[in-house]
């Protein structure tokens, strides 16, 4: 975690932005018996990235999260009492995870905004959730549609251990080839609509799909092939990392590609002079189904610390 948090301050300071989030972890990163001093220790870190952050890259603001535990788990009340009671004001969102129905998100909705009135927190608080179950595939849309879920990410390995050995281990990580005996989790039929349903449910309601890691820590080439296609195919605009080394490649195929980034710059300052009507451009037509599709390639772009056009960079200024 401090490595991830110093990583953070490094690349805002680097790009002028700050381009992933960083997630102190409850759930998977507390021994039993230990959460409440885990818990502790992640309000600390997170309200020391909160102030060194601006310290390091001023005027960028950090985003830094905290994943507690489940809501049926006997330490969710006691995370968010002390986490949300006590860094409400330095976390970007908390995310919930093994999350189920919308019932489940209305209860960590209460709790969350209970502690952060303690914290003096005036804004609410964003939540991301995890599927990682069958039933919560099923239920994406609904959850999504909760207007305090600001992202759906997809729970890839939980979500094969739930079907009770259906689906083999080799849909967890990847694997070159084709091998129909070790489907990997591109390529099994359940994996492969799971995502495709948690993202279906995120741009159906506005929300942000956020795609599974990938196991293999020390695979550059894995990491970047597998977000090339969260990416491509399967409609997702952000993905997680497991180590800190991941980020890099990442978000190298999150982001547009330069040819792409100059053609939206292009079209965008065109359609402005025209003051949004349709145009010609490079003989084809553009109009505002097609400017907002741009607009979302610099978006992107921005997000992903790409250096912009001049002509565009100040709608990124503030």
């Amino acid at each position: 975690m401090i490595k991830s948090l110093a990583l953070q301050a490094e690349m805002s300071q680097e790009f002028g932005a700050c381009v992933f989030d960083v997630t102190l972890d409850c759930e998977d990163g507390a021994p039993v018996g230990g959460e409440f001093d885990h818990a502790n220790m992640v309000v600390a870190l997170a309200n020391q990235a909160h102030a060194a952050i601006h310290n390091v890259a001023s005027g960028v603001v950090s985003r830094v999260a905290a994943r507690v535990h489940a809501v049926d788990h006997p330490a969710f009340e006691q995370d968010l009492d002390i986490i949300v009671g006590g860094a409400a004001a330095a976390l970007c969102h908390v995310m919930i995870p093994k999350v189920e129905t919308v019932a489940d998100v209305e209860r960590a909705v209460h709790l969350v905004d209970q502690a952060a009135a303690r914290s003096g927190r005036k804004d609410a608080l964003p939540l991301h959730v995890l599927i990682e179950s069958p039933a919560a595939v099923h239920r994406a849309f609904d959850i999504a549609a909760h207007p305090r879920v600001q992202s759906l990410s997809f729970g890839l390995m939980d979500f094969v251990s739930s079907h009770g050995g259906a689906i083999p281990s080799s849909a967890m990580g990847m694997h070159a080839g084709q091998d129909a005996d070790r489907p990997d989790q591109f390529s099994h039929p359940l994996v492969v609509r799971a995502k495709l349903e948690i993202a279906s449910a995120c741009h159906a309601h506005g929300k942000v799909p956020a795609h599974c890691v990938v196991t293999e820590i020390s695979d550059a080439i894995a990491v970047q092939q597998a977000a090339t296609r969260a990416s491509r195919s399967l409609g997702y605009t952000r993905m997680w990392s497991i180590h800190p080394a991941q980020i890099r490649p990442i978000l190298e195929a999150f982001a547009p590609a330069a040819s792409e980034i100059d053609l939206a710059a292009n079209i965008m300052v065109r359609a402005g002079q025209a003051d949004w009507a349709p145009i010609s451009y490079d003989g084809k037509l553009h109009d505002r189904a097609s400017y907002r599709y741009f607009w979302h390639v610099l978006e992107r772009a921005h997000q992903t610390g790409r250096r912009l056009p001049d002509e565009v960079r100040a709608y990124f200024s503030a």
